[in-house]
């Protein structure tokens, strides 16, 4: 028998072959049975099992009765908080949230429902991902938000990598984990520049008015009547006190429509750089209530506004370029 297959049979080899092979985002709820959650000493528990080994040499050396009872009293205590800690991660449920789309630069923060079937409370469960690491508490029979912060490094699709869930509850002398990854997935939109909203300029194929003209709508004064106004619009109080015919003027609200265009961009402006400039417009835009429509390569949104008009631009420039998506869908 050869040494490979030797270390089939051992727990420590399937436990790496495990852990480096990429594993696909889990769908639906993520049980953290037995199997799943594995323990070890810290390095204060290392150090704690090298004192009582000193402890029961000098014990035994000098014959210290008390010194055994002290030994043996610390020993099983640190055996009985191995189970504690185990006890506290294992047979929690972990259940995908919602995540909102974010600006890249910011941060992604990704909502994880924890949920403790068992009526003793869970204590001090940390969730560490990508640097970040969140403590939390689970109520005996309920559950809790976990808010998992995950930086935004660029626009696109960004997926929820392996998260760690391990506790060292309750005294810290043994580390109890457990991976999950469930399959969640962030929009991140271009970061916006800092530029300013273009002026609005008429366009034929949009049919957009953007000059404010003689209308009917305010009051804005008087001017010298002229035989084509219209008698209704006379100042008929003014020429009652005496005065020579004036006509009243009133200024039109036109409707402010803009539509922005890829190629009006300057020529030598760099895709990502397009994307943003565009990307600061459309939210300008949406702050100022004004009607708008995109214009990217490959897609055309229409001019409307709203809330729910605002998210389409921006998905499109976040997904400018992207094949086409069949994964899992957004949360």
């Amino acid at each position: 028998m050869n040494l490979e297959s030797i270390l089939k049979y051992s727990q420590a080899y399937n436990f790496w072959q495990w852990a480096a092979r990429r594993h696909p985002p889990e769908q639906g709820r993520i049980f953290l049975s037995q199997r799943r959650v594995y323990i070890l000493p810290t390095r204060h528990g290392l150090t704690f099992g090298a004192a009582l080994v000193l402890m029961l040499v000098g014990s035994i050396n000098y014959n210290l009765a008390l010194g055994y009872v002290l030994t043996f009293l610390l020993a099983g205590m640190a055996i009985v908080s191995i189970l504690h800690t185990f006890r506290n991660l294992v047979h929690l449920t972990i259940v995908a949230g919602k995540v909102q789309p974010v600006f890249a630069g910011d941060f992604a923060h990704f909502i994880l429902h924890v949920e403790n079937a068992r009526a003793e409370a869970r204590r001090s469960v940390d969730f560490q991902c990508d640097g970040q690491a969140v403590t939390t508490a689970v109520p005996g029979n309920g559950s809790v938000a976990v808010d998992v912060p995950l930086r935004a490094a660029r626009r696109g699709w960004l997926e929820l990598p392996r998260v760690t869930v391990d506790t060292r509850f309750p005294l810290g002398l043994f580390r109890a984990w457990s991976y999950v990854q469930p399959a969640m997935r962030a929009l991140v939109y271009p970061k916006p520049d800092s530029s300013l909203l273009p002026e609005p300029r008429p366009r034929p194929d949009t049919g957009d008015s953007i000059n404010l003209g003689i209308g009917s709508d305010d009051f804005s004064g008087l001017r010298n009547y002229q035989p084509t106004d219209s008698p209704r619009h006379v100042a008929w109080k003014a020429v009652a006190r005496g005065n020579a015919l004036l006509t009243k003027t009133f200024s039109a609200r036109a409707s402010r429509e803009l539509l922005f265009d890829w190629s009006d961009l300057p020529p030598d402006m760099g895709e990502e750089a397009r994307l943003s400039r565009l990307a600061r417009w459309v939210v300008l835009a949406h702050q100022s209530g004004m009607s708008y429509g995109l214009r990217i390569p490959g897609n055309d949104v229409p001019v409307a506004t709203g809330p729910a008009h605002l998210n389409a631009c921006l998905q499109a420039l976040a997904l400018y370029g992207a094949a086409p998506d069949h994964g899992a869908p957004s949360r």
